[in-house]
């Protein structure tokens, strides 16, 4: 049985809570693929062959220490059964409807799945930020302060795309949420748009989930159910 792995929430991360929860050398015990961000909001986190990515606020890709700490990230272990081609795909939402009708389907719209597209892309735009040390501080104000938009052209590499049902809104961003890394693992960041000539997809469709939550006190002192669904959607468009 498929599983996703998941440290914290969005709400909690749309509130300000950006502290670790674990390190990265505990999230690859649960997958090796996924996204999500690291302590303080210090980029965004592209997970793919095992292998933890950090893009910065240019959308420069390193490597992270396997001690970085996560706050929020969703991953799980990528079952490459299911494979399709796809084509000619000229903006993000397309992409997204291409892959809600694949989802369809196989009946699994109020089930979580996570796609691998490896691809060549005419562009990607893409954005992400610096890292920024604040609590109870709304991740929508840091980025206002942080965050970077930068776009690729004529570039090929991976998108990691996760798909969660609305139903489970607030405890992650409701349906299609990409990162991508460029194929040399040099440039990458959180997908807003695109432009897709051609690529390969490895989808899976995923039952179960385990959720780990922050242990220390201070996550009891947020009021996580103030994080609005308008501000959970502006998050994902423009955030992590």
């Amino acid at each position: 049985m498929s599983s996703m792995y998941q440290v914290s929430t969005l709400q909690a991360l749309a509130m300000g809570y950006s502290r670790a929860v674990i390190p990265v050398s505990e999230l690859l015990r649960h997958g090796d693929t996924g996204l999500g961000t690291y302590e303080d909001v210090n980029g965004e986190m592209i997970l793919a062959d095992g292998h933890p990515y950090r893009a910065d606020e240019n959308g420069a890709i390193t490597r992270v220490d396997e001690a970085t700490g996560v706050p929020f990230c969703a991953v799980t272990f990528l079952n490459r059964e299911t494979a399709f081609s796809i084509r000619e795909i000229g903006d993000i939402q397309s992409l997204k409807n291409w892959l809600d009708l694949k989802i369809e389907e196989d009946f699994g719209l109020n089930s979580m799945h996570i796609a691998r597209i490896d691809g060549l892309f005419k562009s990607i735009q893409a954005r992400s930020e610096a890292p920024h040390r604040s609590h109870h501080v709304r991740l929508k104000e840091v980025l206002e302060k942080t965050q970077k938009d930068f776009a690729f052209q004529d570039i090929s590499g991976t998108l990691i795309c996760v798909y969660y049902p609305d139903y489970m809104d607030g405890i992650n961003a409701p349906g299609w949420h990409l990162h991508f890394v460029s194929e040399d693992r040099t440039r990458g960041g959180h997908v807003f748009d695109l432009s897709l000539i051609e690529g390969n997809v490895w989808l899976n469709k995923i039952s179960r989930l385990e959720i780990e939550l922050p242990k220390e006190p201070a996550f009891d002192t947020y009021s996580l159910k103030e994080a609005s669904n308008a501000e959970i959607k502006e998050v994902e468009q423009k955030s992590v």
